[in-house]
């Protein structure tokens, strides 16, 4: 099987397997205990958040470690508003956020806070002046995501990130669990405030997310019960995921040039392919993430799509994983402007370090065997 659902997860280095399986083994002690055994856990931990410092070039701030990605972008969030909630009650998003983002700004909504949900053109971008004529006296954080996680389009985070410090007090946090390893990622140059990722997407183990958080910004946590992670992140620290996960994003990001450069090559391989095939069409335009390839087959089910293409020995995906077992139409698409049925239509695919042009080619050929067998069968499947 040629698995091209890496946006979804990735599979972990093997060096990475042994150090989670070492660790494990020798440093078992809980590293808020004050002997000895304890304090070298500790010390572990305090290894990889410098690890992240250096990589990042983060010299203002800190990393803080979580259980995911997905609570990073909560932690971020809902710690960000509530802690400034006397300050104002206005938040700003955009309408592709990813579930983790989207979701969390509701239930403040619900909470008594008033969002803006930036729309996207046609193209998936957000445009920066938009975010302009959104920010009011009582704004108090924006979220923008850097790489949409289900069509791949790349958002001008440093542009709004200059526009939200310029212009007013809020914070600004960017999601950035998609373009780590692929993208250039700077929280300084982007005058980001908060930046989320995720040990998963970049061959590390599950479990394990990260937050930078930029000195003198402060947090409301969200639990209660322990003063690890400066007291922002309360729990008992999961030091060999931690510390795997740093070793995952050093050897990702110490190969990225030349992932960039490869990845850009097969995604040109494949949409070029794409656009010889008229019953499906591309989303989105440039600027793209360098792994991501969202097409549509409008008037085909994208379940019917995928179960095809598994028969040929291709893994693929609807949406992003947290709402692939989702119908309802895209809500991305639809924000793009897309009609229903093509919202409803969407597969991603997403590439990873094992792939090359013989797997392009693989994957285009079943693509083409799938269209063929389906089309007999179009719109009945809808």
């Amino acid at each position: 099987m040629l698995y091209f659902d890496h946006s979804a997860s990735t599979p972990p280095y093997e060096e990475v397997i042994q150090t989670m399986m070492e660790v494990m083994r020798a440093h078992y002690a809980n590293p808020a205990s004050l002997h000895q055994a304890g304090t070298q856990a500790d010390q572990l931990i305090g290894r990889a958040r410098g690890l992240l410092s250096r990589l990042f070039q983060t010299s203002g701030g800190t990393w803080l470690f979580t259980g995911g990605g997905t609570e990073a972008n909560n932690l971020a969030i809902k710690g960000a508003a509530r802690q400034f909630a006397a300050r104002g009650k206005h938040l700003i998003t955009t309408a592709i956020e990813h579930a983790s983002v989207y979701d969390t700004f509701r239930q403040l909504e619900l909470e008594g806070f008033h969002v803006t949900y930036l729309p996207v053109d046609e193209s998936g971008h957000v445009k920066a002046d938009m975010l302009l004529d959104a920010l009011t006296k009582e704004t108090t954080l924006v979220s923008v995501m850097h790489v949409n996680n289900e069509v791949g389009t790349v958002q001008p985070v440093e542009e709004i990130g200059k526009l939200v410090k310029t212009h007013s007090r809020a914070l600004f946090h960017v999601d950035a669990v998609q373009s780590i390893g692929k993208l250039e990622v700077a929280p300084e140059r982007w005058h980001a405030d908060l930046v989320s990722g995720s040990a998963h997407k970049v061959r590390g183990p599950k479990g394990v997310g990260f937050l930078y958080v930029r000195d003198g910004v402060a947090l409301q946590p969200l639990m209660n019960g322990g003063s690890q992670e400066t007291g922002m992140r309360p729990g008992t620290s999961n030091v060999a995921g931690i510390v795997a996960g740093a070793q995952a994003l050093r050897l990702t990001l110490d190969q990225m040039p030349e992932r960039q450069s490869r990845m850009r090559r097969l995604r040109a391989q494949l949409t070029e392919a794409i656009a010889d095939i008229p019953e499906l069409s591309l989303s989105g335009s440039e600027p793209f993430a360098p792994h991501i390839v969202h097409v549509a087959y409008p008037g085909m089910k994208p379940e019917a799509m995928l179960h095809m293409l598994e028969q040929h020995g291709i893994i693929a995906s609807t949406k992003s994983a947290c709402s692939s077992k989702d119908s309802k139409p895209s809500r991305v698409l639809l924000a793009m402007g897309a009609g229903t049925e093509r919202a409803s239509s969407g597969i991603r695919i997403s590439f990873g370090d094992e792939h090359g042009e013989r797997d392009i080619d693989k994957l285009v050929e079943a693509l083409r065997a799938t269209v063929t067998k389906l089309k007999p069968l179009e719109r009945r499947l809808t």
